[in-house]
């Protein structure tokens, strides 16, 4: 992931928050339906202003004539609507003018490049969220920390960072996901601190392997025990008969929802596995490498449903497209979670990006792509020097070649570049 010049840059400390069940939990539910709310509305305005200027441009009175126009205006807008609207008033203006900057930053991020169109929020998103701002912050004990949230009170968190980190930071945003609260508050990130060892390291992504580094490391992101997905099959399984209440009636299936609690808490669980391991492994590589080098993945296009295929000779047929294969390896993928270490690894060390292609097929000995290197996920065994290695491995030696020793694929040998030592790279004599 790289930066424009210039962008500031922010990292979050996630705090697990504990509301008191209650008025407070309900005001901290009503503020996230209001931001919700209030982004999708100033969402609508904006598309249907944006749709009019591509096309009409800025004649016919544009955009007088459609109300959408940036922050300033939309937020005059719900001061208007405040004035109107009861219900609306009894949020916080803070949280629903956070709302609104939020959707002004995703509009620059997509005029910029940086990010699609925004979309809608619905409450059926897993994360559901508002803005604190004019941080106000209270130490209670050695454990627990207070933030103030406008017109729910004092928001205990349990404290897991140097309180002087915390001091540091200028907002937060609270969010709920499968139930659970956290507070992440914004701060400026920390410096980047190399070891000062001058070694650097290739890591190549993968599906069984999640991550191979050029030394030959095999890293594995946990994932359930055997026993975990047995219960999730079963729970699953269990949910899937329970009969629903009926629509529009107002009641709710207690035992649905006795399911849902515990399945939910098995995906809780999972993911604190998955968060704790990614950070656990991309601090032990900013601590051992200056400089790390990955592939450029586009894992958003990668995990794309495949396309129907229809039958030419049948109109309205389609032929077998390996839908369902394609599910479990775009599931596989999601799970390996590549974004989410690569992002940490920019965080906290300096990270060289390099084009994906043929680093899995590509010889790191003769430095030749020939078909039918890669015989299996594991083995590859180059067809025109005999060279064996793991096929991740190998992969991530070119990966670490084609950014720190200016190696190109495929052509020629790169003895030259394995034997001629820099700084940076001395340590890597052995290690190819």
């Amino acid at each position: 992931m790289s930066y424009p010049t210039g962008t500031l840059v922010f990292m979050s400390i996630r705090q697990r928050a504990c509301p008191t069940v209650g008025s407070q939990l309900d005001v901290l539910t009503m503020h996230c339906s209001h931001a919700r709310y209030v982004y999708n509305v100033g969402l609508e305005f904006r598309r249907l202003a944006y749709q009019h200027k591509l096309r009409f441009g800025h004649r016919d009175g544009y955009p007088d004539r459609v109300p959408g126009g940036g922050y300033v205006a939309q937020a005059a807008q719900l001061t208007e609507a405040r004035r109107e609207f009861a219900w609306l008033r009894e949020g916080s203006t803070v949280v629903q003018q956070g709302a609104l900057r939020d959707l002004d930053r995703a509009f620059a991020n997509f005029f910029s490049g940086r990010a699609r169109f925004p979309r809608f929020r619905t409450a059926r998103d897993v994360r559901q969220g508002f803005v604190v701002r004019d941080l106000r912050l209270r130490r209670l004990n050695r454990r627990w920390g207070a933030v103030l949230v406008p017109k729910a009170g004092w928001l205990r968190f349990k404290i897991s960072r140097q309180w002087s980190d915390l001091l540091a930071c200028t907002s937060a945003r609270v969010t709920v996901e499968r139930g659970r609260w956290h507070v992440a508050f914004v701060c400026p990130p920390p410096v980047k601190r190399a070891p000062g060892t001058g070694a650097v390291v290739g890591i190549d992504r993968g599906v069984t392997i999640t991550a191979a580094t050029s030394d030959g490391e095999l890293l594995h992101i946990p994932g359930l025990t055997a026993g975990e997905r047995g219960r999730m099959i079963r729970l699953e399984q269990k949910l899937a008969a329970q009969p629903r209440a009926p629509r529009g009636s107002g009641q709710r299936s207690r035992r649905r929802e006795a399911t849902l609690a515990k399945i939910t808490a098995l995906r809780n669980r999972l993911a604190e596995r998955r968060r704790d391991w990614i950070e656990k492994t991309s601090t032990d590589l900013a601590s051992r490498y200056d400089r790390v080098a990955v592939e450029d993945l586009r894992t958003a296009n990668m995990i794309r449903r495949a396309e129907p295929q229809p039958d030419p000779d049948s109109p309205g047929n389609f032929l077998p497209n390996g839908a369902a294969a394609k599910t479990g390896l775009n599931r596989e993928i999601s799970a390996s979670c590549w974004n989410r270490l690569a992002t940490r690894l920019h965080h906290k060390t300096e990270v060289t990006e390099v084009p994906a292609f043929h680093t899995s097929q590509c010889c790191n000995r003769c430095n030749r792509i020939t078909d039918g290197n890669r015989e299996s996920q594991a083995v590859f065994v180059c067809k025109r020097c005999g060279h064996e290695a793991n096929a991740d491995v190998n992969a991530a030696r070119n990966i670490r070649d084609l950014a720190y020793r200016g190696v190109t694929l495929g052509r020629g040998t790169p003895a030259a570049a394995r034997n001629t030592a820099t700084p940076c790279d001395a340590n890597l004599q052995t290690a190819s």
